[in-house]
C-alpha cells in the first residue's frame, strides 16, 4: 500500500525497504499496484469528506464540488490530469507515433490538453454538485476514484509500454493475479459506495471506456505510457461520477432504495 501511494499520490511517504525474500524496485511496484484501488479510495474519501463538510457548512453545491476536486488534486498533485492533458495534446497534434510520444513528453500544455482538463473538471464538478444534494452522494467519489485506479491494470496487462523508458515502462507489468485483485477491489468498492444497481452500471461503463482508451492508445502510439494510464483514470473517474449523478438523482431510484 505504501509503494502504491508513493507511485500514485504526492503524500509524504517513504518507499519502504524490502523485507527478506521480498522483491524490490520495479518488481515490487508492479506487485504493489494491486492496491491501486485502495489508494483511489483514500483519495476519494478525502474528496468526499471535503464535499460533505462544505455542504454542512452551507457552501453552495457547485462551490463545494470545486473544493472536493481541489482536495483530491492536492493529494495526487494533478498526476492523472497531467496525463490526460498530455494524451490529448499528443494524440491530437502528432502526425505519427514518434511525434505523438515526443509531444506527450513535452512539459508544455497545448490547446487540446487545456480543453481536455477543462472538460474533465467541468463534468466532474457538475456531477458532484448534483451528488452533494443527495444523502450519501459524496460516497460516489470513493467508488469513482477506486475504479479509475483499478482500470489502469488491465491496460498494463493488455498493452506493451510504448517507450523503453518513462513512468509507464518503469512501473513494470502487473501479474494476472495483481490485476485480478485490483479489479475485484475496485468492483467491491463501487458496489459498496454506489449500491448494486448503480455500481454495476458504473462497472460496465468503466470496462467499455477502458477498452476504448486502450484501443486508441494501441492505434496512436502502439502501447501505453504513464500519461495513457492517467487518461484512463480520468476517463473512468469522470464517467462513474456522471453515471452516479444520473442514476442516484431523484429522477432515478432513491439512494436509500438502492441499498
Amino acid at each position: 500500500m505504501a509503494r502504491a501511494c508513493v507511485f500514485l499520490t504526492r503524500l509524504p511517504i517513504r518507499w519502504p525497504d524490502a523485507a527478506p525474500g521480498e522483491p524490490d524496485g520495479m518488481a515490487a511496484l508492479a506487485r504493489a499496484l494491486r492496491c491501486a484501488p485502495l489508494v483511489g479510495a483514500l483519495v476519494g474519501a478525502a474528496g468526499a469528506a471535503t464535499l460533505a463538510l462544505a455542504v454542512a457548512l452551507g457552501v453552495p453545491p457547485l462551490a463545494a464540488a470545486g473544493l472536493a476536486l481541489a482536495a483530491t488534486f492536492a493529494i495526487t498533485g494533478g498526476l492523472h490530469e497531467d496525463g490526460l492533458a498530455d494524451v490529448a495534446d499528443g494524440f491530437g497534434g502528432g502526425q505519427d507515433a514518434a511525434r505523438k510520444l515526443a509531444i506527450m513528453r513535452d512539459s508544455y500544455v497545448g490547446s487540446y490538453g487545456v480543453a481536455a482538463i477543462a472538460c474533465s473538471l467541468l463534468l466532474r464538478a457538475g456531477a458532484l454538485a448534483t451528488l452533494a444534494a443527495l444523502p450519501g452522494g459524496a460516497l460516489a467519489l470513493i467508488g469513482a476514484h477506486a475504479l479509475g485506479r483499478a482500470a489502469m491494470l488491465p491496460v498494463m496487462r493488455a498493452l506493451q509500454p510504448a517507450r523503453a523508458d518513462g513512468l509507464g515502462h518503469g512501473a513494470g507489468r502487473p501479474t494476472r493475479s495483481a490485476a485480478a485483485t485490483a479489479l475485484a477491489l475496485g468492483a467491491l468498492l463501487a458496489w459498496l459506495t454506489l449500491g448494486p444497481r448503480t455500481g454495476t452500471a458504473a462497472l460496465v461503463l468503466a470496462a467499455a471506456l477502458t477498452a476504448l482508451v486502450a484501443r486508441l492508445a494501441a492505434r496512436q502510439v502502439r502501447g501505453y505510457t504513464g500519461d495513457v494510464l492517467g487518461a484512463v483514470e480520468q476517463t473512468v473517474e469522470t464517467a462513474v461520477l456522471l453515471a452516479a449523478a444520473s442514476l442516484l438523482a431523484p429522477a432515478g431510484p432513491p439512494f436509500v432504495e438502492i441499498f
